[in-house]
């Protein structure tokens, strides 16, 4: 067995198979080294992505803090607004009361039409009668010789 064991071609092939069993296992280890920078690096990346999500976070924060500062505003412009819109209420109501009013007043008007047409109406010919007597009296006083040709009354 000595002779067998320190013979060149058993120390050839255990040789040959330790230099394949460490090209097997170097082989395995550089793949595993390339999965382990391939990691490294999308952890570098995620690392920078974490820190960009961050910024944003805090101007998201930020955003926020100036969003609650305008929902205030707008909250009292709100509120603002509901009481104009109590007072435009109120004048409308008031305005519906005036309106009525005025359907009244027209009403009272409108029964009142009659009796003034016929009053327009008898102040028409009151104007004519009127008219006709001062064109008599003009002509009469524009033609006084109209008095000595017989006739006694021009009117």
């Amino acid at each position: 067995m000595y002779r067998r064991v320190n013979s060149s071609r058993f120390i050839v092939l255990t040789t040959a198979g330790i230099v394949i069993v460490m090209m097997v296992f170097t082989w395995v280890m550089y793949g595993m080294a390339q999965k382990v920078f391939t990691l490294t690096d999308v952890m570098i990346e995620m690392n920078g992505n974490f820190a960009a999500m961050t910024r944003d976070i805090h101007e998201m924060s930020a955003s926020v803090v100036v969003m609650g500062e305008n929902v205030g505003k707008m909250d009292a412009n709100m509120q603002g607004m509901s009481a104009d819109m109590k007072a435009i209420t109120a004048s409308i109501h008031k305005m519906n009361g005036s309106i009525s009013g005025m359907g009244t007043d027209l009403s009272t008007m409108s029964a009142a039409m009659p009796a003034m047409t016929d009053a327009v109406v008898k102040m028409s010919a009151s104007m004519s009668r009127m008219t006709y007597d001062i064109g008599r009296a003009t002509y009469a006083f524009s033609q006084p010789m109209s008095y000595m040709w017989g006739n006694m009354s021009p009117f």
